[in-house]
């Protein structure tokens, strides 16, 4: 089973230095922090009294012991409280590694209390309204016992345990709730599908919902320079680490082990408020499956405009994620209800985006996907089917490998939903093939367009997004798929979804040539008339990675990739197109 299957390396202790900040020292206690209190010259005073427990022992089911830190009001009013889950040390928030990533994407450090974790929610805001904070060291990362391991049901049950001993705190309420971007959100789906009594609600706020099709094995492609950041960033303590990166050499296919890291998302039925974007190449696709297939009846979706870390730490989104929490774990009558079920944003990559439009459901009931089919003669998009058939292709490593088919929108066209590729493809000279796609937009010109997510545009962000750290820069809309792994999962698939099964292998023969569906990341895109789309295929990745300093994946291709398209083999892209 998947136990036997995890691989364990050495974890390294936490030490002063880049990730180790001014709380992560081990000094069992407790202390009041009063109003004004400044943990450090570029953080924000605390604007009030904070009882601050340190390294408080949490003693999990199987006898492993953690420890947390809890923040909460001054007072004998009891109150709810907020579980920040994470590998990222406790006391992490003043080290000069999130210090670090603040000033990089060009936030500033003064919009937090430096006592949240990387990635949570803050003291200083959350004990003013009434709400306690609990950033745990998680089993193995710190002082906490234990092996860590990387996105997996034991991590429910571990987080299952901790809700379940805050509920019954003598300062709690009995209402629990969980928040937070990333690693952070990923862990909700987890949790929530373990049904512990005392969870109220969640905000996961952009988040992978299954490791192997989102984290290292996208499209069935060993691209792990992301996890490899991660694990060998992350998960500092004194036992063992998971080392994900080794299991996936070792388990390139889905077996026991990756279904361990899915969630079981009918059994999450919490009210959730999820947070989304069409930009993070990381997490985009997770937080949209996750939020088709989860079972709460009361679930909010927000798709924002940004990135995860500025819209998070936003003072509105921060007051709108209050009265969600208030309504659910504080039952306040505050019209939470009335707030649309999804809120979703157009960009139109010229500093004119949309954003906050309501609708009852995503894609919006005025979707109606449109095939626009490849002619391989004239490089266009047309939406009919060429009667003839052509072919057009590269050589894989050569310049240009690449090939693309262009559109020109004569009024204005809004983009909204899953898109999707099928393709007739043939390799010549292989028996497999890497492709990538990308959904581009281009103005009445031709020239593409694209955006920042964050708010540092300086010369720094522009050369680390030239070629990569995708989730910095939207470029358009990517999808991914190694064409011997094209079985189709037809549980999961739906018309919009295409998903895979990665089950098997099913190389190519000589002269072989089969159709495919690749699934694009969801998209919210205006296109005003004379402006074009242009869509690309290629056999290297159009978008690179996705942070600076990840290790990048260099494709397994060789020969000629062939795509045909019109007669009996019309190759086509499917857009989802508001018609109203």
């Amino acid at each position: 089973m998947s136990e036997d299957q995890k691989v364990f390396t050495p974890s390294r202790p936490l030490e002063p230095g880049p990730r180790y900040g001014i709380l992560s020292g081990f000094e069992p206690g407790t202390r009041t922090l009063e109003a004004g209190f400044r943990i450090a010259p570029p953080f924000k005073p605390l604007p009030v009294d904070i009882v601050f427990e340190k390294d408080v022992p949490v003693t999990l089911r199987d006898g492993v012991t953690i420890r947390v830190d809890v923040f909460r009001p001054v007072g004998s009013e009891k109150v709810p409280v907020i579980v920040a889950w994470s590998p990222y040390g406790k006391g992490q928030g003043t080290s000069a590694s999130v210090m670090g990533i603040f000033g990089m994407v060009g936030l500033d450090n003064g919009i937090v209390s430096g006592l949240a974790k990387f990635e949570g929610p803050d003291p200083a805001y959350w004990c003013a309204q009434g709400y306690a904070i609990c950033n745990p060291d998680i089993r193995g990362v710190v002082d906490s016992e234990g092996d860590s391991v990387v996105w997996d049901r034991q991590e429910g049950r571990d987080c299952y345990d901790l809700v379940e001993w805050l509920g019954v705190q003598d300062w709690c309420t009995g209402k629990v709730a969980m928040s937070g971007t990333s690693y952070l959100a990923v862990s909700q789906w987890f949790t929530a599908a373990e049904r512990p009594p005392h969870l109220a609600a969640i905000n996961p706020w952009e988040g992978v919902s299954d490791v192997y099709r989102d984290l290292v094995m996208r499209g069935g492609m060993p691209d792990t320079g992301f996890a490899e950041q991660l694990q060998n960033n992350s998960y500092w303590g004194k036992g063992q680490r998971e080392d994900i990166v080794a299991e996936a050499e070792r388990h390139p296919l889905m077996d026991d082990l990756w279904e361990n890291k899915i969630p079981q998302f009918d059994r999450i039925t919490v009210p959730a408020y999820v947070v989304a974007s069409y930009s993070n190449t990381l997490h985009t696709a997770g937080t949209f499956r996750a939020w088709r297939r989860i079972a709460s009846t009361d679930k909010w979706l927000r798709i924002h405009n940004s990135q995860e870390w500025p819209d998070y730490y936003d003072e509105t989104n921060t007051e709108d994620l209050r009265r969600f929490f208030d309504r659910f774990l504080k039952g306040e009558d505050n019209g939470w209800e009335q707030t649309p079920r999804v809120r979703y944003s157009l960009l139109d990559l010229e500093g004119g985006d949309q954003v906050n439009i309501p609708a009852d459901e995503f894609p919006p009931v005025e979707v109606t996907p449109a095939k626009y089919y490849l002619d391989g003669r004239s490089r266009t998009l047309g939406t009919a089917a060429p009667a003839a058939e052509a072919t057009a292709g590269y050589t894989a490593g050569a310049n240009p490998d690449t090939v693309s088919f262009v559109t020109r929108f004569d009024q204005e066209t809004v983009l909204v939903g899953y898109p999707k590729a099928h393709l007739w493809v043939e390799a010549q000279g292989s028996d497999d093939m890497d492709l990538f796609v990308l959904v581009q937009k281009l103005d009445a010109h031709g020239t593409p367009l694209q955006q920042f997510t964050v708010p540092n545009q300086g010369a720094q962000i522009q050369d680390v997004t030239e070629r990569g750290a995708s989730i910095l820069r939207y470029k358009g809309s990517d999808g991914r798929l190694r064409v011997s792994m094209r079985h189709l999962d037809k549980v999961l698939s739906t018309e919009d979804v295409p998903a895979h099964s990665f089950d098997r292998v099913e190389k190519l023969s000589p002269g072989e040539v089969v159709d495919i569906e690749i699934d694009l990341l969801p998209v919210g895109l205006t296109f005003y008339a004379g402006e074009q789309l242009r869509f690309v295929v290629s056999g290297r990745s159009l978008l690179g990675t996705m942070m600076p300093g990840n290790r990048e994946y260099t494709p397994a291709n060789s020969g000629q990739h062939i795509i045909h398209t019109g007669g009996e083999r019309a190759s086509y892209l499917q857009l989802p197109v508001k018609t109203s």
